[in-house]
């Protein structure tokens, strides 16, 4: 039992199961299925989560229904080709003493694909519009809603007896069963709609049949925004008065406590809240529904650390903590607290890039830290070295730190030199901006790695012609990075100009009046400086060369960055690249056709354009060389750390 988190470790029971902790790794789609079932990737994926210390594991949503494909890779429980999947999965989260349940989901009006490019069709209990995905779902007649309230109880059957422990019953984020209850959505006038009875009536017909179809020994829970946090969205109230009738109907084991609605932008940010958001914040939510059932609840909303969940179940807001992203970053963190090792821990810092980022391009989730999530088959376990050799690392930034610490894992002897006294790289600049100080945590948590791992880190060290020679490398990664690019633009002898980069790292005094910052990728960098800028009450203009200011950020996180530069002042020009600037003026082009547009009373402009590879000068005689990160071409971080994960992982496979 550990020490520092009693709490967090005490066993609890949820129906007929005792589950051994109290950390939970909620429903997240992965996109690792297999075309609609759950193959190989997905039960390693959960399996490393399992052999971590995790409690609780909840799959991502399974479809009940033909009409509950709400991406083009969602897992089906619709028929039993689906059962193998569901029994390798178990069987792999049961060897390692972990409990596991599914979820149970259709998503009503909430469907983000169409079939082949097309524009999704969904259903509905009213043809109520989506503004979110622009839907207008078509409305069910009764007949369908039978059938899909049958369709949860065979799919619950169907995915129990494959050996799943427990169904959870998702009824948050205005999904199907939410859209029945809320009259804002729900305009029918038949037995599922009009009354609070009537509207209530279909999720309350989906639970008592969920748990007729499994029976008593089978644990049942459902899943429920305590809040909806956008228009025309459900309010604590009503949630709590919901959540009270169906406790009544004693078919429940369970309460999961989430927040957010996926029908607008407003709401959505609550499915992964990123981090602007504070930690453990949806606690208040879960609080409230311990005051009116004894059923156990558990909640999530960025829940990242153990000092956070242990919090929350001492205060008696809430009896289990679901700490999803913390376990993407960090599959052993349950097993980390239970033996106190908290420096060890890999925390997650909310960035959102590869885990829901991956998962809204259709893409397999990881995590810009932790590239061997979902791709455990691929990098783990770590591959050791034939023989102990000599690799030189050289540059501190991400690609580096990751390169240096696998490498040192596996067995070789591995130098790295920094040329700055301190490690991280661009990660750095990241946490100067507003709302993103946790960005600095990804240095920090690749640099703990390394010296974990035993690596020799040179800081202040220029690798030279010399220092090359001292090393004797076998092996050379060059991890240098990339430095600032100038684009070429007129610039007046009265004008003051700086680059993104060095506006962040030497932070210098502007003249007065209006900045114009100009950004030619859309992501963090343009749009941090104008948010840092205007709350410090400067005007500031923002030019993007992309379509719209933040493109290149992952949509929640974008979504609380323009809110807050919005609220600020910050003025905003589209599709408009930077080609001049005189004392007073700035000249953008548009990047769709001839014409200029004039900013007036420029006093400043920061220019965040292009970064450059550098590439060191140096004889590496024999010794093979990779190329990783910016070096190789200037990108993010996420492919910095991969790069680096994968030539380590190279070189051990070099006999």
């Amino acid at each position: 039992m550990s020490s520092l988190f009693p709490h967090l470790f005490e066993p609890i029971t949820l129906g007929t199961r005792t589950i051994r902790n109290r950390i939970v790794s909620s429903d997240h789609d992965t996109v690792l299925d297999d075309h609609g079932a759950i193959g190989d990737d997905l039960v390693a994926y959960h399996e490393a989560r399992a052999q971590g210390g995790c409690g609780l594991i909840v799959l991502q949503v399974s479809g009940v229904h033909e009409t509950a494909r709400y991406t083009n890779h969602v897992l089906m429980a619709t028929d039993d080709s689906s059962i193998p999947g569901y029994r390798a999965v178990a069987e792999a989260v049961h060897r390692h003493g972990a409990t596991i349940f599914a979820q149970l989901f259709h998503p009503g009006r909430e469907v983000m694909d169409g079939e082949r490019g097309m524009a999704p069709r969904a259903v509905a209990p009213s043809d109520t519009p989506q503004e979110r995905f622009k839907v207008v779902p078509e409305a069910l007649s009764t007949e369908v809603i039978k059938e899909i309230i049958a369709g949860y109880a065979s799919a619950a059957k169907r995915i129990t007896d494959a050996g799943i422990d427990g169904v959870e019953i998702v009824a948050s984020h205005g999904y199907l069963p939410i859209q029945f209850f809320n009259p804002r959505v729900n305009t029918r006038t038949d037995e599922y709609g009009g009354s609070p009875a009537s509207r209530r009536r279909f999720l309350a017909e989906v639970v008592a049949g969920v748990r007729a179809a499994v029976g008593p020994d089978v644990v049942v829970g459902l899943r429920i925004s305590g809040e909806e946090k956008t228009e025309d969205g459900l309010v604590a109230t009503e949630i709590l008065d919901l959540i009270e009738h169906l406790d009544s109907l004693e078919c429940l084991d369970y309460f999961s406590i989430t927040a957010g609605d996926s029908s607008t932008l407003q709401g959505a940010v609550h499915i992964v809240p990123s981090m602007q958001i504070d930690p453990a914040y949806a606690a208040s939510l879960s609080e409230q529904v311990k005051k009116i059932t004894d059923k156990p609840v558990m909640v999530a909303g960025r829940i990242n650390q153990p000092h956070e969940a242990e919090k929350a179940i001492a205060e008696g807001r809430t009896d289990m903590a679901i700490m999803t992203r913390a376990m993407i970053c960090d599959p052993e963190i349950a097993n980390k607290s239970g033996r106190d090792a908290v420096d060890d821990i890999r925390a997650c810092i909310g960035c959102n890039q590869a885990c829901i980022g991956h998962f809204q391009m259709g893409v397999p989730i990881s995590c810009i830290q932790y590239p061997e999530s979902g791709r455990e088959l691929t990098f783990l376990p770590r591959p050791r070295a034939r023989t102990r050799r000599r690799v030189l690392i050289i540059g501190g930034g991400p690609a580096g730190l990751k390169a240096a610490a696998v490498a040192a894992e596996a067995g070789d002897d591995v130098v790295l030199c920094e040329r700055e006294p301190h490690l991280g790289g661009a990660v750095l600049l990241a946490q100067e901006m507003p709302y993103q100080s946790e960005f600095g945590g990804a240095a920090t948590n690749l640099s703990a790695e390394a010296k974990r791992a035993g690596v020799d880190i040179r800081t202040s060290t220029t690798v030279t012609q010399q220092i090359l020679d001292e090393v004797a490398p076998e092996h050379v990664i060059v991890a240098t990075g990339a430095k600032q690019r100038m684009p070429h633009i007129e610039i007046d002898d009265g004008a003051f100009v700086i680059g993104a980069r060095d506006y962040l790292n030497t932070q210098p005094i502007l003249p007065t009046g209006r900045v114009l910052v100009t950004d030619w990728k859309g992501d963090w960098i343009g749009l941090g400086i104008a948010l840092r800028l205007a709350e410090a009450r400067v005007p500031v203009t923002l030019a993007t060369a992309a379509n719209f200011a933040g493109a290149a950020i992952q949509q929640y996180t974008r979504t609380l960055l323009m809110s807050q530069a919005l609220r600020a002042g910050v003025d905003f020009v589209n599709d408009a690249r930077l080609v001049g600037v005189d004392a007073e003026t700035g000249y953008l082009q548009s990047t769709l056709c001839e014409i200029v547009h004039e900013v007036d009373g420029v006093a400043a402009t920061i220019v965040s354009g292009a970064p450059q590879s550098v590439i060191p000068d140096l004889d590496f005689g024999s010794a093979s060389v990779h190329t990783i990160g910016d070096a190789l071409a200037p990108r993010t971080v996420e492919e910095a750390v991969f790069e680096g994960l994968e030539a380590a992982n190279s070189l051990a496979m070099v006999s």
